[in-house]
């Protein structure tokens, strides 16, 4: 999963800074944001519009950036990255497999009283 999420940050990455100065294979999971890909404020904000876009709400970039000081943010990895959403995408997946469950236990709980 790790290596997926790698290769579609990296693509995101590939559309916001451009080929000629990004190539997909450069950009590992110790790659680092600032001083590896150079990459500017409004680049961050466009890779976390193109996040939003792609996992939803639940994957924060702005939100997670603001969980670290300005050391940890020019120090951040691609590899954080790709851990911080594969655990919200991973917990986001086990909440919806037990989600039909819960409903269908709601649903047999109430089934019993409607016949009334």
């Amino acid at each position: 999963m790790a290596a997926d999420i790698l290769a579609e940050i990296t693509g995101m990455l590939v559309e916001i800074v451009g080929d000629e100065h990004l190539l997909a294979d450069e950009v590992t999971m110790k790659t680092t944001f600032n001083e590896d890909l150079a990459l500017e404020s409004i680049e961050f904000v466009a890779l976390a519009e193109l996040l939003h876009h792609r996992y939803g709400a639940e994957v924060d970039l702005m939100g997670f950036l603001s969980e670290k000081d300005m050391d940890g943010i020019l120090a951040m990895s691609v590899g954080e990255l790709v851990t911080h959403i594969g655990r919200i995408t991973h917990a986001s997946l086990a909440h919806a497999s037990h989600a039909p469950l819960a409903r269908a236990s709601a649903g047999s709980a109430a089934a019993p009283g409607s016949d009334g």
